[in-house]
């Protein structure tokens, strides 16, 4: 039995499908550096995450696949999900194993491993509409926004050309508080990918994303106060459906949404 181990990133797996074929092999497995091994490996490769390997293979995938097969392969790999890893590896093999001008396999979901890519990246797509349908901002003294999302999955950059479009005359930042980054927008231009050095320095906490009171506008305050009596007044306890709402609402979401949290303290 070939086992293969990569650094669990897309490079990484696209260089293992790289070394599949120049071996002339087919690993039985495709696991992550650490992972426990198989107690019938009788070979471990260890993949080396190479970026012209990867690239090539990528653009292989660009030539094979239509526009929105590869937007799939690419969408599912935002997920994170480690069970992705096996099927995605088998879905691109069979990509380059198709002989020239046969029909692709991308709309073949009797092959388990491409509908286990489209439905993950399903999921993915998913998330990045209630990430649109959930987003809650908050206005600082200085004008600029601020929302903290933490998803399931990684879809921040799937959301942010849409936030760019839609507030695209002032300044904004989202960050992802699970994955440790953000964008910032600056009113103009393009956003542009952040990290903090230190987010205990930060001007926003991190649990519940709320700015703190020194940096929040005194009309940003006020706004939320009313939105929440708001949320609360229209709320009809006779006609509650707490199924209903957690299926539109799903609770996950709560604790960034400014409805849902309790008032400050004055």
């Amino acid at each position: 039995m070939t086992i293969y181990t990569f650094d669990s990133t897309l490079d990484g797996l696209l260089t293992a499908v790289f070394d599949a074929f120049a071996r002339r092999e087919q690993p039985e497995a495709l696991l992550k550096e650490g992972d426990q091994m198989p107690l019938f490996g009788d070979e471990v490769h260890a993949v080396q995450s190479d970026t012209e390997k990867a690239g090539r293979v990528w653009a292989g995938l660009e030539k094979r696949l239509s526009k929105e097969a590869v937007k799939v392969v690419a969408v599912s790999w935002l997920s994170e999900l480690p069970e992705l890893n096996g099927p995605l590896f088998r879905y691109i093999c069979k990509v380059f194993q198709q002989p020239e001008g046969a029909p692709s396999i991308e709309r073949s979901f009797a092959d388990p491993d491409v509908l286990a890519v489209t439905n993950i990246a399903r999921k993915v797509m998913h998330e990045r509409l209630r990430m649109m349908q959930f987003v809650r901002f908050q206005k600082a003294k200085d004008g600029t926004y601020l929302a903290v999302v933490a998803p399931d999955h990684n879809v921040l950059p799937l959301v942010i050309d849409h936030f760019a479009d839609r507030f695209n005359d002032q300044p904004w930042l989202i960050y992802d508080a699970k994955r440790h980054y953000g964008y910032y927008y600056d009113g103009s231009g393009q956003p542009v990918h952040i990290t903090f050095a230190d987010e205990s320095s930060v001007a926003f906490n991190l649990a519940n994303g709320r700015l703190n009171d020194d940096v929040l506008s005194d009309e940003d305050q006020l706004l939320q106060e009313m939105w929440r009596t708001y949320f609360k007044a229209i709320c009809i306890k006779e006609r509650l459906n707490p199924r209903k709402q957690l299926n539109d609402m799903p609770r996950r979401y709560w604790k960034y949404m400014t409805e849902k949290q309790s008032h400050r303290n004055k």
